[in-house]
């Protein structure tokens, strides 16, 4: 058999090969949350269609894999819950090189089925190893038979480099510099795109907690989760279990739950938006309790209206929350939202409410307190509060979640300031709450201190359990023999 033969031999076998690879080869995306196991968070970062969706997460949540998912479904147009396009074009930012080729660029190729290149360019590396070097951008076949763009960007670049483009969509892993993440917003407008991010909180309050986490804005666009690594069904127990006794209180907050940390850390650390914060329903009117207020003239006036069931629920129904106005305008709002809730009135036909003792002082604009001209205006103001703020706090974290896990205090999600006061209330490194922004959460205060303290309820016993008792129990009412 002559040399030359024997080579074509020889590459008609390595190409067998290749093609009976790629009969066995099982794309990973395909395997994306199916069967037995489903990461609930996931397919909820998936179906939310907010355009600025972000994921805060600890390490190994599972954060990463449904942004690069997210990437490559809305590049080849398979998203299963989005109207999908015919060819569209988006990056991936990454904090540096280094960073992306690790880990966004890794999951992007690891999600990616090889059949649906249609090339490579490269920044650093060779086009048939992308895997071992510095991806520039990927061309990708939209099913649809057009072709689409991921280009890979990193923060060490500066805002300068992310300047210009058109974009469909643009992926943050983890937390880019203000200014990127701005230019990138620039980028999205024209094609009314859409900004993702994955991300663990490690650097503390960033401009990421008071523009996306808090909404200081109030854009109706914002969206965020949280991921812990009980929500990533992947992780056992026991990884669970050897990670969380490895870790200090304060890292486990960023890195096991996602949280963000400051100082002492949350006031209400037990807060749970999923849990805590519920969508309106209609209230029995034998629910309504009582109005809570704290008054504020330059400051906001916090006012809310407080429900509670025959189970000892309390639910925040509704708010007014404004600044720089007059006791009068204050209370021509608090009246009016009376009369749409249907509350009612007191046996002298004025509104009741509690409110902080200090409107006993007079103002500076009236020989009358602001509690006097209150109840002038309709509203019988009770000054009589119990301000013990540590007292306070500990009742109120109770209602939030017991030692058992299980809630009793509930928050429409319309009461936008509440939800922020509480999700930005820290202790200072005086062990006493930062006094800024704590309107809404003295009234509660106040309200909460009028009710005793929630019991504990006790957990269901198992049917086991059930079977135990009953037999004991016959057991005892047989005859001593």
């Amino acid at each position: 058999m002559s040399k030359q033969s024997k080579q074509e031999i020889e590459r008609r076998l390595q190409l067998i090969d290749q093609i009976l690879q790629l009969k066995s080869y099982v794309c990973p995306l395909d395997q994306y949350n199916k069967g037995e196991k489903i990461h609930k968070k996931q397919i909820a970062f998936h179906k939310s269609t907010k355009r600025n969706r972000w994921v805060f997460g600890g390490n190994r949540t599972g954060k990463t894999e449904c942004g690069a998912v997210e990437c490559i479904w809305l590049a080849r147009g398979i998203h299963p819950y989005k109207n999908n396009k015919e060819s569209v074009s988006g990056w991936v930012v990454s904090l540096s090189t280094q960073v992306q080729r690790d880990v966004a660029q890794k999951k992007i190729l690891h999600y990616l089925n090889p059949e649906w290149i249609e090339d490579i360019v490269m920044a650093q590396g060779r086009k048939d190893s992308p895997e071992n070097g510095v991806i520039d951008l990927i061309k990708i076949k939209n099913v649809s038979g057009q072709i689409s763009t991921i280009g890979f960007k990193s923060c060490d670049q500066g805002r300068e480099k992310f300047q210009g483009t058109s974009l469909d969509f643009v992926w943050f892993d983890e937390e880019p510099p203000q200014d990127i993440y701005q230019e990138c917003k620039m980028r999205v407008i024209d094609k009314c795109g859409e900004i993702f991010g994955t991300m663990t909180p490690l650097k503390g309050l960033t401009w990421v907690y008071s523009d996306i986490y808090l909404n200081e804005q109030n854009d109706p666009e914002n969206w965020y989760i949280h991921m812990s690594w009980e929500d990533n069904p992947f992780l056992n127990e026991q990884e669970i279990q050897y990670l969380s006794s490895t870790m200090s209180k304060e890292e486990l907050e960023t890195r096991k739950y996602g949280n963000f940390t400051s100082y002492g850390g949350l006031v209400y650390a037990n807060f749970d938006e999923q849990v805590n914060v519920i969508d309106p329903f209609t209230v029995p009117k034998e629910w309504y309790d009582m109005i809570s207020i704290d008054p504020g003239l330059h400051n906001p006036l916090s006012c809310h209206w407080y429900a509670m069931d025959y189970d000892g629920n309390i639910y925040v129904i509704a708010e007014h929350y404004e600044a720089q106005k007059d006791i009068v305008h204050h209370a021509e709002c608090i009246k009016n939202i009376c009369v749409k809730l249907g509350w009612p009135k007191g046996f002298n036909g004025k509104y009741d409410a509690l409110i902080d003792s200090a409107s006993n002082q007079k103002t500076l604009a009236s020989t009358k307190s602001v509690s006097e001209l209150f109840y002038e205006l309709g509203l019988n103001v009770n000054t009589h509060v119990n301000k013990d703020m540590f007292s306070g706090i500990s009742r109120v974290k109770q209602y939030i979640k017991d030692a058992n896990g299980h809630s009793k205090l509930f928050i429409f999600r319309t009461c936008t300031n509440m939800i922020r006061e509480i999700k930005s209330y820290f202790w200072s490194d005086k062990d006493i709450p930062i006094k800024k922004d704590d309107h809404a959460m003295d009234e509660l205060r106040y309200y909460i201190m009028t009710k005793p303290e929630p019991k504990p309820i006790k957990p269901q016993k198992s049917i086991i359990q059930k079977d135990k008792e009953r037999l004991y129990r016959q057991l005892r009412r047989q005859p001593w023999r």
